[in-house]
């Protein structure tokens, strides 16, 4: 049989943030914040991303390749983020073509 690395109470406690946050974050959704809307949501949805992998998926206590692969990724994410944007950006950097 397997056994847990944390108690059941981390789980539980970390189940009990999730489901508080998921709350939260509809709560948020009624508000209308302007441009603070995605900020908040992206910040809580980072908070609950970081506790999955860290408790639900043994990150927390996994050797350092693992650490490793997680940070690359990551950092690839980073990278595939920024080259969107900046493409995003940069479209009105050239005139529209003119028709006929």
């Amino acid at each position: 049989m397997v056994t847990h690395i944390e108690p059941k109470r981390v789980y539980l406690a970390v189940f009990a943030a999730l489901m508080v946050l998921t709350v939260l974050t509809v709560w948020v959704s009624y508000f209308d914040m302007g441009d603070l809307s995605i900020v908040v949501a992206l910040a809580i949805a980072v908070t609950k991303a970081t506790l999955v992998v860290l408790f639900f998926m043994h990150a927390r206590h996994s050797p350092r390749l693992t650490k490793f692969v997680i940070a690359a990724g990551f950092c690839w994410l980073v990278i595939l983020i920024g080259l969107t944007l900046s493409d995003y950006f940069t479209r009105t950097w050239l005139p529209l073509p003119q028709g006929w």
